[in-house]
């Protein structure tokens, strides 16, 4: 079982989570210092066997907690804050548990993914996770080049003190107007939302930035309709159906984002069929 935990505020957590902290068997966790504060926070008593659970033996300890699946045990998953598998351990886990065929399930509760998102004040019907960039000043322009066409909101993790490199990058890649937010210390204390354009947030994060950071930025606009060939058109509706969208609902999705005439999109369609 995986279980998100707070990502701020320990009263976020939810009563589901102190439940399965004591009822579990076994516990892997990313930190197990953090793991029996929390646990003490929440007023917990454990008496679970506690692993430690992290990058560095993640494929070694997988088959250690499989094995306790197999034998029986109830194995509750929990890194430092967020849930598990999402830009922290725990996919070979599942991946691992899915190919023996033992059940997965999971506490849901806070997620610093979503919470940026929806406190960013851009689009959010659409978005993407692209978690951490890369290190390297090139790996990471490669990284951002490709993604300069992407029409979905992003969301991405980042270390404080490569912030400012990380915007830069992005307002390089992307646009220095390109709308974003830099979200810091999300549900706690010393809790910030800055937004504006790449170029400008790079500016705000060159004087050092502190805490945990999520950024969102906006994808990139739409072309307005009068701005698109039939080129262009066919380009959108290809997009969609390597999406796995049949004929039918790749020209709904192009006529959505575009605000051309269905009759026009649908004939575009047929022809390339």
């Amino acid at each position: 079982m995986l279980a998100a935990t707070p990502i701020g505020r320990v009263d976020d957590a939810s009563p589901r989570l102190a439940t399965e902290l004591a009822a579990a068997d076994v516990i892997a966790a990313e930190d197990t210092r953090r793991l029996r504060r929390l646990c003490s926070d929440l007023g917990v008593e454990t008496s679970a066997r506690v692993l430690s659970y992290f990058e560095g033996n993640e494929a070694r300890r997988t088959d250690d907690l499989i094995q306790a699946l197999r034998d029986g045990d109830r194995v509750l998953l929990v890194t430092d804050a967020g849930m598990p598998s999402v830009s922290d351990p725990g996919y070979r886990l599942v991946a691992a548990a899915v190919a023996e065929d033992i059940a997965v399930t999971a506490v849901p509760g806070p997620s610093a993914v979503l919470t940026a998102l929806a406190v960013s004040g851009l689009p959010v019907d659409r978005f993407c996770f692209e978690g951490f960039l890369p290190r390297k000043a090139g790996e990471r322009a490669r990284r951002l080049a490709a993604l300069a066409d992407e029409p979905r909101t992003m969301v991405f993790f980042e270390a404080p003190h490569r912030t400012a490199a990380a915007l830069t990058a992005m307002a390089e890649a992307l646009g220095a107007d390109r709308p974003a937010a830099v979200c810091r210390e999300l549900t706690k204390t010393y809790e910030e939302v800055r937004r504006g354009g790449l170029g400008e947030l790079a500016g705000w994060a060159a004087d050092g930035v502190r805490g945990e950071v999520t950024i969102v930025v906006s994808g990139q606009a739409e072309p307005a309709a009068g701005d698109l060939g039939p080129e262009q058109v066919t380009a959108l509706l290809d997009e969609a159906r390597e999406r796995g969208l049949s004929t039918k609902d790749a020209v709904t999705d192009v006529v959505r984002r575009t605000g051309l005439p269905k009759r026009t999109v649908y004939a575009l369609a047929l022809d390339r069929s």
